[in-house]
C-alpha cells in the first residue's frame, strides 16, 4: 500500500534506525523508536521523536515480536513502519499484516517479498524475465539421490544453497561427490534451524568470480530505474566487508546490460520501492549471472549514495507516501568512487566479537568521509546482537584516491574500550591484490593467515 505519511516507526536498532530517523526528519515526518531493554540506553532511543520499549534483549522476544511492534505502532498512532535491513525487513507474513492494520509498510508487496525471498522460486521468476542464470536446479533437491544425479549433470564444483537463506547462511561449495553425500543433510538441517525451511537447490559454482550488485528503485506509477552498481567481492564467510561503487573492474556496456537485466527482473513481478539485485560477474568480467534479489535497503547503500547525491531511504519514504520517482534513468549520473567498510565490534585477528564499553570515542571528518553510526562516548555495546558500530564511508575523484582517503580516515577513526576491526581494513587497502583489481570473492581465503 502507499499514501501519506506523517509518523515512521523504526522497527530496527542500531545504525540503520539513526539513518531512518534522520531521513524522516529531512521530510519532517515524526518518528518513533523501538527499543529491547538492552537497547535502553542507545542513540535511536534518544533522537527519535518517541520510544516504545517492546520488551527484553533476546531478538525473538523485542525486534522479532510482531505483536509487540504493532501494538507500539498502535500506541504511537504511527501510520507507517520502516523495517530498515535485518530482523523483520524482508519477512512477506509481516508487511502483510501491517497492511491488513492499515499500516503502510515501508518496503515492497508482501507477494514481491515471497516470491524474491525463496531463491528457488526466484531463479525461476528471472527464467521468466530473462535475466542470466547459473545452470543449476529448476527447484528444490529433496533427496540426496537426486542431489547426486543433478550434481552430476551441472559438474562438480557445485554450491548447495538453503532457498530461504540470506546474510552468507545456508551455503555449502562442494567439489566432489564424496563431499556431496556428507554435505547434503548437514545443509538441510542447517537451513531448518536457520531459516524454519529445509529446502535446498543446487548452482554450478563459478570459480573466479566478483560480486556485483545494482540498486534498483520502482514507484507506483509504472516507473522502475537502476542507481549504478557496487562491487562486493571482499567477503569473508559469504559476508560483505568492503564495499565500492562503481565496479572498478566492468565497461560501460556490461553496466548496462547488467542493470536493464535487473529492471527485466523488478518488472517482472511488479516490484515496488528499493531493492538490490545481485549477481556474480564471472573471469572474463563481462558475462553476469542471477543470485537473488534482496527486498529491502542493503547496509552498503551509501556508496551508492555517495556516486549518484540519491539519498535512498528518503526516497523510499518518498515511494512508500505514493509519490513518483523524482528522476529519470538518463538523468542519473555516476560521479567519483566511494568505498564503505563494515566497522565492527571484533578481534581483528580472529573476528570473535567483542562487545563492551567504549571509553574514548574520535570520529574521521572532511571533505567526502561520512560515519553512519550509533555510538558514542561510554556507550556499551550490548553482546546480544551483530556487532556492527557502523560504517565509514569516503568518496574522491578515482578509485586510487579513494583507498588513500579511507586509509586516512581509518587511522583518524579511534573507538576505546573495545576491539574493533579497523587494523584489518588498513592491511587489505595495502594489499597489491586489492589495489590492482586482481582479486575475487575467494580474496580473504587468501589474504588471511592459514590457522595451525
Amino acid at each position: 500500500m502507499s499514501g501519506k505519511i506523517s509518523k515512521v516507526l523504526i522497527a530496527n536498532r542500531g545504525e540503520i534506525a539513526l539513518r531512518v530517523i534522520r531521513a524522516c526528519r529531512d521530510l519532517g515526518l515524526e518518528t518513533v523508536a523501538v527499543y529491547s531493554q538492552a537497547d535502553e540506553s542507545s542513540l535511536h532511543v534518544k533522537l527519535a521523536d518517541e520510544a516504545v520499549c517492546i520488551g527484553p534483549a533476546p531478538s525473538k522476544q523485542s525486534y522479532l515480536n510482531i505483536p509487540f511492534i504493532l501494538a507500539a505502532a498502535e500506541l504511537t498512532e504511527a501510520d507507517a513502519i520502516h523495517p530498515g535491513y535485518g530482523f523483520l525487513s524482508e519477512n512477506a507474513e509481516f508487511a502483510r499484516i501491517c497492511k491488513d492494520c492499515n499500516i503502510n509498510f515501508i518496503g515492497p508487496k508482501p507477494e514481491s517479498i515471497a516470491l524474491l525471498g525463496d531463491k528457488v522460486a526466484a531463479r525461476t521468476t528471472a527464467t521468466k524475465a530473462g535475466v542470466p542464470l547459473l545452470p543449476g536446479t529448476k527447484g528444490a533437491v529433496d533427496t540426496l539421490a537426486e542431489a547426486e544425479k543433478e550434481a552430476k549433470r551441472i559438474g562438480f564444483p557445485i554450491v548447495l544453497k538453503a532457498s530461504a537463506g540470506g546474510g552468507g547462511r545456508g551455503i555449502q561449495i562442494i567439489h566432489s561427490a564424496e563431499k556431496l553425500v556428507t554435505a547434503f543433510d548437514r545443509v538441510r538441517s542447517e537451513a531448518g534451524a536457520a531459516f524454519g525451511k529445509m529446502d535446498v537447490y543446487i548452482e554450478k559454482f563459478c570459480t573466479s568470480p566478483r560480486h556485483v550488485e545494482i540498486q534498483v528503485a520502482a514507484d507506483h506509477h509504472g516507473n522502475a530505474v537502476y542507481l549504478g552498481e557496487r562491487d562486493c567481492t571482499v567477503q569473508r564467510r559469504h559476508q560483505k566487508l568492503i564495499e565500492e561503487a562503481p565496479c572498478p573492474v566492468i565497461d560501460d556496456q556490461t553496466r548496462k546490460k547488467m542493470g536493464e537485466a535487473a529492471i527485466k527482473l523488478v518488472k517482472e513481478v511488479g516490484y515496488q520501492n528499493v531493492g538490490t539485485v545481485e549477481f556474480l560477474l564471472d573471469a572474463d568480467r563481462k558475462s553476469f549471472y542471477f543470485m537473488e534479489m534482496n527486498t529491502r535497503v542493503q547496509v552498503e547503500h551509501p556508496v551508492t549514495e555517495m556516486i549518484t547525491g540519491v539519498d535512498i531511504v528518503k526516497l523510499q519514504l518518498l515511494i512508500a507516501s505514493g509519490k513518483p520517482l523524482p528522476f529519470t534513468q538518463e538523468e542519473i549520473k555516476i560521479k567519483g568512487h566511494s568505498i564503505e567498510c563494515r566497522i565492527n565490534a571484533e578481534d581483528p585477528e580472529t573476528f570473535a566479537p567483542c562487545p563492551g564499553k567504549i571509553d574514548g570515542l574520535h570520529v574521521p571528518g572532511g571533505f567526502g568521509v561520512r560515519f553512519d553510526s550509533f555510538i558514542y562516548n561510554q556507550y556499551t555495546v550490548p553482546p546480544n546482537y551483530d556487532s556492527l558500530l557502523g560504517k565509514l564511508i569516503v568518496f574522491e575523484e578515482s578509485r586510487e584516491l579513494c583507498i588513500m582517503k579511507m586509509q586516512r580516515a581509518l587511522d583518524e577513526l579511534k573507538i576505546g574500550g573495545i576491539k574493533t576491526n579497523t587494523d584489518f581494513y588498513k592491511k587489505v587497502l595495502l594489499n597489491k591484490k586489492f589495489k590492482e583489481n586482481q582479486y575475487d570473492t575467494h580474496f580473504l581465503e587468501e589474504f588471511l593467515p592459514k590457522k595451525s
